[in-house]
């Protein structure tokens, strides 16, 4: 027996936790319902809301990176030059986003059997390859300045600093606007994978994914914001003080190792994707002993959990059902506590019958 769902929706607490059937009171399982709940009405709301933020912070964001690009030509700062690298960075961040928002609401295909979600992931490899490359090569411009002697002019770089302040503040106003508590853990799983707190035994996802892409691209346009005002503090004190310009390339060096040391998890966490490991945050020993402590199920073997984008998980697994139960009640109850608990977005249950009992 193969059954395959596909939920369209996601519960918002642990607390509706279909697969216990021992609570009068407990909403329908998933299989009842029918698996798929119409809540198509309020995603696309979300998913037009996200985008208008999205899209209004990308294009103060490109016309920005742009003018800064100019003044920190204009003031041969590259303090301001990698400033605007990593703005230009966030603006890629919010591309990706609003991709992710697109791609996502594509239908499979016989040709794309599992959609283009992927195809999200191979994005951001581009962008932070691509980004990479530019640190590299102010890491080297910084690196001559350390060795010759150099000139900027420290009132367009003031000006220019300045500036790169008040717009970041600016996108953090507009991508501020109803984010609530979210954990970042350094990864795109951790920005794009929010959780709630309450009780039950399983990880329980709250907001969906619009509302988890508006906030990853809130985080990145904050850790800017605090480089730019290390880029302002820096341009004061050149300003005041000319024969600590030093203070451009060795900000260069800080800065470089800022996007480094916040990239390399995102792209550690793409690999991940790309390898199909399990995503970290499912503990898939919890979940085979949560399967092996539902009535029937006597084992549990070829579990595969893996994800087509973060955000996305997957799941296929055979489950050896006890000679004399129903398979059908097996199944159900092994889908309900996969889709109530864990919020897959595709699986696959093969139920076999212990032939040892027949």
């Amino acid at each position: 027996m193969d059954v395959q769902l596909e939920p369209t929706s996601r519960l918002g607490s642990s607390e509706e936790a279909p697969w216990d059937s021992d609570s009068e009171n407990s909403e329908p399982s998933w299989s009842q319902r029918g698996v798929c709940p119409d809540l198509d009405q309020d995603q696309d709301q979300d998913r037009a809301r996200a985008q208008r933020k999205l899209l209004l912070a990308g294009a103060v964001g490109i016309l920005f990176t742009i003018a800064e690009a100019v003044g920190g030509y204009l003031s041969q700062s590259l303090a301001v030059l990698s400033d605007s690298a990593h703005l230009l960075s966030d603006v890629c961040s919010v591309g990706l986003s609003l991709f992710s928002l697109w791609i996502s609401s594509r239908s499979p295909t016989d040709t794309m059997t599992f959609g283009w979600h992927r195809a999200e992931v191979l994005a951001v490899l581009v962008s932070l390859l691509s980004l990479w490359g530019v640190t590299l090569v102010l890491l080297w411009s910084a690196g001559l300045r350390l060795r010759h002697d150099f000139s900027l002019d420290s009132r367009i770089m003031l000006l220019t600093s300045s500036c790169a302040v008040c717009v970041n503040l600016l996108m953090v106003c507009i991508l501020h606007q109803g984010s609530a508590h979210t954990h970042s853990h350094g990864s795109v799983w951790g920005q794009r994978g929010p959780h709630t707190h309450g009780p039950g035994p399983g990880p329980s996802l709250g907001p969906d994914r619009s509302n988890c892409s508006v906030r990853a691209a809130f985080v990145h346009v904050l850790g800017d914001l605090l480089q730019s005002l290390g880029v302002l503090l820096a341009a004061v004190v050149i300003h005041v003080w000319p024969q600590y310009k030093v203070a451009d390339p060795l900000c260069t060096f800080l800065f470089s190792a800022l996007v480094l040391w916040t990239t390399i998890p995102v792209f550690r966490d793409v690999l991940r994707v790309l390898m199909e490991a399990t995503p970290p945050h499912i503990d898939l020993t919890h979940l085979r002993e949560l399967l092996l402590s539902l009535h029937g199920v006597t084992s549990v073997h070829s579990l595969r959990v893996w994800s087509l984008s973060p955000g996305c998980p997957l799941l296929s697994v055979h489950i050896t059902a006890e000679g004399g139960s129903d398979s059908q009640l097996v199944l159900r109850s092994c889908t309900d506590l996969l889709l109530s608990e864990f919020h897959f977005r595709h699986i696959t249950v093969q139920v076999e019958k212990n032939q040892d009992q027949d």
